[in-house]
């Protein structure tokens, strides 16, 4: 068996009432969230995931979307200064794709990895510093629940029910008790949550 270190693995997503990650339209229907990740909890709350991580372990869906938009706001002068860090941090961290497609790595401090989610963490685990953050990628957070891999879950619920569309916790999953954290309630009533797994 592989030594640890005591990296932390960290996720964060954010949620509808009904816990559900996308609307009823498909994976890029993201409408239910837009009035809400612009307030001061969401932005503090995106500061809050990547303080401490020192890689970012995504799915190649998200890495795709991520790393054509972030960038620019990494440049942008004008952006708010908590996006434009987490910006930052995302493009000059490193980070592992997860992907069974992708041949080589089209962003600079990334490398892939075609093997399952919970192998691609003991490694991580294995050595390194800092947390690892599985960055608001459901496929993997999924595989990583599973597996009771997760230390800490940053969660952002929006005061919409969807109705339709993917949820986080499938039936099925491993029973386990968590810690909350932190919690802070925005005035359009959406709530950031900090859980750490309780062991």
């Amino acid at each position: 068996m592989t030594d640890s270190t005591d990296r932390r693995v960290t996720a964060n997503l954010s949620l509808s009432l009904d816990g559900r990650y996308h609307g009823p339209a498909g994976p890029d229907d993201f409408s239910m969230f837009a009035p809400y990740v612009t307030t001061e909890v969401a932005r503090n709350h995106l500061t809050r995931i990547w303080e401490g991580a020192t890689v970012a372990l995504l799915g190649r869906i998200n890495a795709e979307g991520f790393l054509s938009y972030w960038p620019s706001v990494a440049a942008d002068e004008n952006a708010d200064p908590r996006d434009r860090g987490y910006a930052k941090w995302l493009v000059d961290t490193e980070k592992v794709v997860l992907s069974t497609t992708l041949t080589e790595a089209p962003w600079a401090r990334t490398r892939l990895a075609n093997a399952p989610a919970a192998d691609v963490v003991a490694e991580l685990k294995a050595t390194g510093e800092g947390d690892i953050l599985v960055n608001s990628s459901p496929s993997v957070i999924k595989a990583l629940l599973s597996a009771d891999l997760i230390d800490r879950l940053h969660l952002m619920f929006f005061p919409e029910i969807a109705g339709g569309g993917r949820r986080l916790f499938d039936d099925g999953l491993p029973a386990s008790r968590w810690t909350l954290t932190h919690q802070e309630v925005g005035t359009r009533g959406e709530i950031a949550m900090v859980y750490d797994r309780a062991r």
